[in-house]
């Protein structure tokens, strides 16, 4: 579904992405591992057309997308969920996912997807007529988990989605990325837990200050001493 090669990314005369490559198959989820700093959400601003390449290409649906611009790429099937969830804090729960929907013209399909994501998030239905800034950590990710659903985006980027949450949320927002993912969304999952990204992803990389410098099936590289010392503190 998406083959990235030889990707470059530049902020001025710092290379942030010096030479990435990899490629998530349809239907797996593939995750991207590294330590701060190693470029690995640079890549997916780079992929989702926030931030332009400086070399390289990216292959979406076996369409070349190298610079398209972001509005442009949702329409395709690509939704970026950002470190940090930027949702909006004043606007219901219910608003925030009708917002994911606004290009849709069907809007019985919008609806659809809406309680798609009731049954992936009971919570979030739960909390459809509050305020999305009244939420946890944890119920904000599910929302903007959901309104990327809501898009419909058959390729998710999902970009440290259990940071700053509790080891029981932590847990949970894993076991609905694969349940997302067996109702057939492709996800390419950049995470600091390591561990548990490994756990649930097919295939992995790794980046290190620019370069993917490991890759396989993602048992082997949890198995692989240089990832468990690097990254899985073995």
């Amino acid at each position: 579904m998406l083959v990235v090669k030889n990707l470059k990314v530049r902020y001025g005369h710092i290379e942030a992405l010096k030479d990435v490559s990899f490629e998530v198959p349809a239907g797996k989820i593939v995750t991207l591992i590294g330590a701060n700093g190693a470029g690995k959400t640079t890549t997916l601003r780079a992929l989702s057309g926030l931030e332009k390449a400086a070399a390289g290409s990216v292959t979406f649906k076996g369409r070349d997308i190298t610079g398209m611009e972001a509005h442009r790429l949702v329409p395709l099937g690509m939704a970026h969920v950002p470190e940090g969830r930027k949702i909006f804090p004043t606007l219901t729960v219910r608003e925030n996912l009708e917002l994911g929907g606004w290009t849709i013209a069907d809007k019985r399909e919008a609806r659809r997807r809406m309680e798609e994501v009731y049954e992936i998030f009971p919570r979030v239905k739960e909390r459809a007529s509050q305020l999305g800034g009244t939420l946890s950590g944890g119920e904000q990710q599910m929302l903007a988990v959901g309104r990327a659903i809501v898009t419909g985006g058959d390729l998710l980027l999902l970009d440290e989605p259990s940071m700053g949450l509790a080891p029981v949320l932590v847990d949970e927002i894993f076991e609905q990325i694969v349940a997302i993912n067996k109702r057939g969304r492709t996800i390419l999952l950049v995470e600091q837990n390591a561990a548990e990204a490994l756990e649930i992803a097919d295939y992995a990389y790794v980046l290190e200050t620019g370069y993917s410098t490991l890759s396989g099936p993602a048992k082997e590289m949890a198995a692989d001493d240089r990832v468990r010392e690097a990254y899985l503190g073995v």
